[in-house]
């Protein structure tokens, strides 16, 4: 392959075509850590409209976009101001301010003091409705890709349905603003790997996402405006041993002036309940492939060490 397949997702849905499916997002997903999703359902007129919104929010000068910065967690919900996320073991920071919205809980939840409630810019009274709306719409398309890789590796095919149902997954609006300062050492994004089990990124505005290849090539992926491109993560990747690999990506700064323009992004971050433990499934085990991770961790465990590396925490 030489360049990142896109899959259908109606097939998962036809039963006569499923298990073929499944056969091919399990080899996508295993070679790339990496593949576009089409036919996925979601409206694009929802899109259209989360896009626009957030947009908006991130036009809102720097003194009223503030008053939704959380101190003190890490950017686990509202906003989060450019030049704070620096990816590990990067010398700069990256050229982005983003927002983050998380699952609404009851403030009774066992989970409630690792999940924040959520923080809503009370300037744009669409925000709430539509960036929720979002989340809920892929949060539900990640449920089905989950399904499709756990069939892919000997697990029931709702194996991840109660141990996400609570998960704390984010939805993260970001801009990344025009560059307007030639040879600046930061890029948008810095190479890195996502935390959680899956991401799905939606209506990327522009190109500049490029994926690290088995070869060490770095191959650009802008997907068509139908598709989501969805990655596997590094808690997926510790769960399955390796089998599904978390992919080195990053977002480039353009050249000329396409670097002026500013860009936005979309992505989820599917994540497992907090309390999930995350050790090393026995089917992902083999002579070939012994277990890499002899120490179990549950999820909020690891969420909270990728934070502090990140310098979000």
């Amino acid at each position: 392959m030489s360049q990142i397949p896109t899959l259908d997702i109606q097939r998962f849905d036809d039963p006569s075509q499923r298990e073929a499916f499944v056969a091919d997002i399990g080899a996508t997903y295993r070679e790339w850590g990496f593949a576009g999703i089409r036919n996925h359902g979601i409206p694009q007129q929802l899109i259209d409209d989360a896009y626009r919104v957030f947009a908006e929010f991130f036009a809102l000068p720097e003194e009223v976009k503030r008053r939704y910065h959380v101190p003190g967690i890490g950017g686990a919900r509202g906003y989060t101001p450019f030049g704070i996320e620096t990816a590990k073991g990067a010398q700069h920071f990256d050229l982005k301010e983003f927002f983050h919205i998380g699952r609404e809980i009851a403030r009774d939840s066992k989970f409630a003091d690792v999940m924040p409630p959520n923080v809503w810019p009370e300037v744009l009274p669409e925000f709430r409705d539509v960036g929720y709306r979002l989340y809920t719409a892929l949060d539900q398309l990640g449920s089905r890709i989950l399904s499709a890789l756990a069939l892919h590796i000997g697990l029931p095919a709702d194996y991840f349905v109660t141990v996400t149902n609570e998960g704390n997954s984010i939805l993260r609006p970001i801009h990344y603003p025009p560059i307007t300062t030639p040879d600046v050492p930061n890029v948008r994004a810095g190479a890195h790997e996502d935390i959680n089990l899956i991401t799905l990124l939606v209506g990327a505005s522009a190109e500049g996402l490029e994926v690290l290849s088995r070869k060490g090539e770095w191959i650009p992926f802008t997907a068509q405006a139908d598709t989501i491109v969805v990655n596997i993560g590094d808690m997926l990747q510790r769960l399955t041993n390796h089998v599904y690999p978390s992919t080195t990506h990053r977002v480039v700064n353009p050249p000329g002036e396409k670097a002026r323009q500013p860009r936005y992004s979309t992505p989820f971050f599917l994540h497992p309940n907090p309390d999930f433990v995350i050790d090393v499934l026995p089917s992902c085990v083999t002579a070939d492939n012994p277990s890499r991770y002899p120490e179990p961790i549950t999820a909020q465990g690891y969420l909270e060490e990728r934070l502090r590396e990140i310098k979000l925490k």
